[in-house]
């Protein structure tokens, strides 16, 4: 578990798939993936989030709010697919519930992530990648200390669709030091 000044990001527990899948099927929040997932595809990826933890120790963790919200969402790290282009890297992501957008959470929580990556797991390197249009996510990697590095096509999209081009972001260790200060 770990915390910040607001929040704490943990391991899943069963109590999380309800509202997950209930964010995954929120458009506004699934906006810049794909589609919507079913209520068993999201728990399907929240037990994949959760082993996933529970294997390496680190994932993408549930974030709760103390005496307020069990599961607002996840923040975290996530090894991508090798199918990608800058593959192998560690990203840092995130997805909140969207009554929990614009309150500086999604940005807490990354910044401890990251501190983790570097302190804890001795990474030289974190990248983040999004569609060009996400710019509430490329917002967060900036105030991260995230700095654009390029745009690419996701493997995974056609190239006919809006969503296949995406901006990569990325932040040494040594640039995470001096922002960090």
């Amino acid at each position: 578990m770990i915390r910040t000044e607001r929040l704490i990001l943990r391991q899943w527990n069963d109590e999380d798939l309800l509202p997950f899948s209930q964010m995954c099927e929120d458009k506004d929040v699934m906006e810049f993936f794909p589609k919507l997932l079913t209520v068993q595809e999201s728990y399907a990826m929240g037990e994949k989030i959760r082993s996933l933890i529970a294997e390496r120790g680190w994932g993408f963790w549930a974030v709760e709010i103390p005496g307020h919200s069990k599961f607002i969402g996840f923040v975290g790290l996530h090894i991508p697919k090798e199918s990608m282009p800058f593959s192998p890297c560690v990203e840092i992501g995130w997805r909140l519930a969207k009554r929990y957008w614009g309150m500086g959470y999604a940005t807490e929580a990354a910044k401890e992530s990251l501190r983790y990556a570097f302190t804890h797991l001795d990474l030289d390197e974190v990248v983040s990648f999004t569609t060009v249009g996400n710019i509430r996510s490329q917002s967060v990697m900036e105030k991260i200390g995230m700095a654009y590095t390029s745009n690419f096509e996701h493997p995974d999209l056609e190239f006919s669709d809006p969503l296949c081009e995406h901006v990569l972001y990325k932040i040494s260790k040594d640039q995470w030091e001096l922002h960090a200060l």
